[in-house]
Formats: C-alpha cells, sequence, structure tokens
C-alpha cells in the first residue's frame, strides 16, 4: 500500500489475550488455527492463564500504553486519536476498524507491539491490517510503523531495567551475575524463512542484534540469548535453548546469580509471568541461585516517547533513529509492505 497523504489517528494492533475463564480456550483455539497444536499443549497453555483467573494482562497493558502515548501526544501537540485493535481476541482489529470509519478517519498509521521482523513479528501484521480493511466497506488507509528492535529509547528502556535487576541481585554476587537475554522462540523453518528472500534467519538476528546492545548500554562484555514459549509439537525443532534448561546448564557450570531480561517483550504479559517469574525463578531456587528478571519496557515512559518518534518519522521523513549499523536487519520500512517472498510461513507438516 502507498503512504498515506494525511495521518489522522494511530492504530496500536496487538496479539489479544483473555479475560474471563470461558474465553481462554476460544483464545487459544483462535492463536493457534491451521497450526496443528496437539491438544494436550492447548490444554497446558489454558492452565497458565486459568493459574491467574482466566485473565490474560495483555488488553490493560496496552490500554495502559495507549493513555502514555496519549499523554505523549498530548505534551508534543500531536492532535491524533488513538485506537486499539487485535489480532485474536476482542477488541478485534475488524471491529476496530469499522469505529474508526464510523468516526471519519480516512488514514491512519499501524503500530504493532512487535519489535521484530519474521511471519508473527511483522507480515502477520500486515496481513492483519489488509483482512481489517477487506472486512469494512470504505476502510481508511492503514500503514504500518517500522520495526523498532534496535530504537534508542528502547534500548536504554531496557539498559535501565537490566541495571534494575541487578542490584536486586545480593552485593556478595553481583559482581558474577550471568546476563541472559528472551525471547519468544519458533520454528527453526519459521526463523530461516524470515527476511526477504536474500535473508536467512531476520528474527533471531534482530534478537541477537537487540540483546548485544542492551549487554552494551550495561557493560556486559559476555552474555546468553535463550528462548521460551516453545508451543509447537516435538517433533518439530524450534529455537533453543529453552531458559529453563540453560538455566540447568548454568548451574552446571557454577553460576549462582543471574538476571534475565526478556528483551522479545514489550509488556508483562502471561508468557513472561509465567515462563520466567513462575517456572525459570523456581529453577533458579531449586539450584540456589539469585534470581532476578529484568522488567519490559512498555510501561516506561520511553516506550510512549518512542512511538510518538515513530509517528513524527513517518510525517516528517528524516534518517530513522537507529542504534544498529547493520542495515540489513532492519526489512522494512514505513509504510512497505513486505516484499514477495519476505518471511513467507513454512509449510506445516501433515499429522497422520
Amino acid at each position: 500500500m502507498a503512504a498515506v497523504e494525511q495521518v489522522e489517528a494511530l492504530l496500536l494492533l496487538s496479539f489479544g489475550g483473555p479475560e474471563r475463564p470461558e474465553d481462554v480456550m476460544p483464545f487459544l483455539e483462535n492463536v493457534t488455527r491451521g497450526r496443528g497444536i496437539p491438544p494436550e499443549r492447548l490444554a497446558e497453555v489454558a492452565e497458565h492463564y486459568l493459574h491467574f483467573g482466566g485473565v490474560s494482562p495483555i488488553n490493560a497493558l496496552n490500554l495502559d500504553i495507549i493513555k502514555a502515548i496519549e499523554a505523549e501526544f498530548a505534551a508534543r501537540g500531536i492532535d491524533l486519536p488513538v485506537y486499539f485493535g487485535n489480532r485474536n481476541w476482542h477488541p478485534m482489529v475488524e471491529a476496530t476498524v469499522e469505529r474508526m470509519r464510523a468516526d471519519g478517519i480516512r488514514s491512519a498509521l499501524v503500530f504493532p507491539t512487535s519489535a521484530w521482523g519474521g511471519y508473527s513479528g511483522c507480515k502477520q501484521y500486515h496481513e492483519d491490517i489488509v483482512r481489517a480493511r477487506a472486512a469494512v466497506a470504505d476502510a481508511p488507509d492503514l500503514v504500518k510503523l517500522r520495526q523498532f528492535f534496535d530504537h534508542p529509547l528502547f534500548v536504554d528502556a531496557f539498559a535501565d531495567a537490566i541495571r534494575a535487576a541487578v542490584a536486586e541481585i545480593p552485593e556478595d554476587r553481583r559482581d558474577r551475575v550471568r546476563l541472559v537475554f528472551t525471547a519468544h522462540s519458533i520454528p527453526i523453518s519459521a526463523d530461516n524463512a524470515s527476511g526477504p528472500p536474500e535473508v536467512t534467519g531476520l528474527y533471531s538476528a534482530q534478537v541477537a542484534e537487540a540483546a548485544r546492545l542492551c549487554a552494551a548500554a550495561t557493560g556486559f562484555d559476555d552474555y546468553d540469548v535463550v528462548w521460551q514459549s516453545r508451543s509447537g509439537p516435538p517433533q518439530i525443532p524450534w529455537l533453543a535453548p529453552d531458559i529453563v534448561d540453560h538455566l540447568d546448564a548454568l548451574h552446571e557450570q557454577g553460576v549462582d546469580a543471574v538476571v534475565v531480561c526478556p528483551v522479545g517483550f514489550v509488556s508483562d504479559h502471561l508468557e513472561v509471568i509465567w515462563d520466567l517469574d513462575n517456572e525459570a525463578k523456581e529453577r533458579a531456587a531449586e539450584h540456589g541461585m539469585a534470581f532476578a528478571r529484568a522488567a519490559t519496557p512498555g510501561p516506561d515512559p520511553r516506550f510512549a516517547r518512542m512511538v510518538a518518534d515513530l509517528v513524527e518519522e513517518y510525517r516528517k521523513g528524516g534518517t530513522p533513529l537507529r542504534l544498529s549499523a547493520t542495515t540489513s536487519l532492519g526489512c522494512t520500512v514505513n509504510g512497505t509492505p513486505c516484499v514477495v517472498g519476505c518471511c513467507e510461513l513454512p509449510a506445516r507438516p501433515v499429522r497422520s
């Protein structure tokens, strides 16, 4: 889609999450439709949600981000209403685009709550936009803002969160703390397909670069990048090692203090609080490890400032604010849909 002539709104587009116990299974079925996820895995994940009353924190966290963006817009004199839509649960993006049309919005920018390239992190948001516009007659033009994994404010917020987490480690262990970055695992085939046809492994490369930038900002020369939240069938190879397995390996190496930074996540939604604040923290305790988890950047005022920067970058042009010198990791620019063959979803194996 060509760039819009005049921006009239911002749409925050996210993943969605259940808000009551009876929503949990329908939500998970939406998320996993067509992916061949075993029913027993869905039941296992459902228990994670039910452990917290069947309510995902993600919608409330996104509403908080929207309030912060609105305040930042007001402070800068940016006169744009902010709308909220989801891929997998209410408010569904189709309904939000219908409301935008009814409000007279003719063109808007879209901020996805993903910093990354790859199918789930980028291309699927383009697909969400196309689907939502197709469902609404005379829908507004919608343009997705660029990936922000190396934006200075994104990195700065994580860097301060790492410093705060290190301060939680007992003083006598801080000089030997191990910094471990985590992001959502995906199938290796999906990672290999992420990026334009001439690129392989864009997603994992961007995660590695964001980790490098955050580590450098906090003075860590040595650190680890691992993965979490695998959900696929066991016969499909996914990015590894898993964070819990990695804690076992660190324990075998004699590491007794760990700071985990969820660099792959914008907010403390369920996968962060379950996989890290429960499973990883409990495994660290079993090994006698001091453990602290860095905060995600969503609630940090710099996150809303970053969103406003991205909006102004689109509206005014100019050089994007990026810390990475490796320009091939940028993937797409504002308003540019994915090129043909970019981040194709790998063919799923036929289950017998």
